[in-house]
C-alpha cells in the first residue's frame, strides 16, 4: 500500500508516540493513500513523504463513514482508544468534528444528528500506523517539497462544505443557524 504523510520535514522513521493521543484513530502516525489530497492540504514549502506499507501479518481495522466510525472517533477524542489494531484505516473526520462533538456533548444534538453533520463534505481516507510492528513494515521511499498549491481549490472546497453544513444545521434545528 502506497501512503503519504505531510510534514515540514522529511520523516524516514515515523514516531507513533509523537502527536495527539486524541486524534481520529488514537495515538499513531497518520498517512493518506491519496497523493492529491496530501499535496493540496500540505501547504507551500511543506514536504510530502512517500511510504510503502507491507500489510502481511498486520491486524488492520477498516472503517466506513458510519456510526461505528463516529463512535470510535468520539471515544478517541476523549482518549479512550477502544480498538486493538496495528493499523486503522477509514475516513478523515472533517475539520468541524471538534465543533460537532462539542455540540453533541452539550446536549444540543443527538448522536444520529452529529453523524449526519460528519457525513457532509468530500470523503478522504486516513491510515493510522498504531504499533511498532506496523512501523517496522512501513518503508520510506522518498520525499518531495511542495512548491505550488492550489489555494483556490482548497478555498472553494471549504466554502462549499460550510454552506452545506449550515443548511444541515438549519434542517436539524428548524431555524437559521447563528
Amino acid at each position: 500500500m502506497k501512503l503519504y504523510h505531510t510534514s515540514n520535514v522529511e520523516i524516514r522513521v515515523p514516531d507513533i508516540y509523537r502527536g495527539r493521543k486524541n486524534a481520529d484513530f488514537g495515538q499513531g502516525f497518520y498517512l493518506s493513500p491519496d497523493w492529491e489530497f496530501s499535496c493540496r492540504w500540505a501547504g507551500k514549502d511543506n514536504i510530502v513523504n512517500e511510504y510503502e506499507l507491507d500489510e502481511t501479518g498486520l491486524t488492520i481495522h477498516r472503517f466506513q463513514r458510519d456510526e461505528d466510525w463516529f463512535n470510535y472517533i468520539y471515544h478517541n477524542r476523549r482518549v479512550m482508544d477502544t480498538l486493538s489494531a496495528d493499523v486503522v484505516i477509514g475516513p478523515i473526520a472533517n475539520d468541524t468534528i471538534f465543533d460537532t462533538l462539542g455540540i453533541l456533548s452539550s446536549g444540543y444534538l443527538k448522536p444520529s444528528e452529529a453523524v449526519k453533520l460528519l457525513m457532509i463534505g468530500p470523503e478522504y481516507t486516513q491510515v493510522a500506523i498504531k504499533t511498532e510492528k506496523a512501523v517496522n513494515q512501513l518503508r520510506w521511499i522518498k520525499s518531495e517539497k511542495i512548491t505550488k498549491i492550489n489555494a483556490e481549490l482548497r478555498k472553494a472546497e471549504q466554502a462549499e462544505y460550510e454552506e452545506v453544513f449550515a443548511q444541515t444545521l438549519q434542517q436539524i434545528f428548524g431555524e437559521e443557524p447563528h
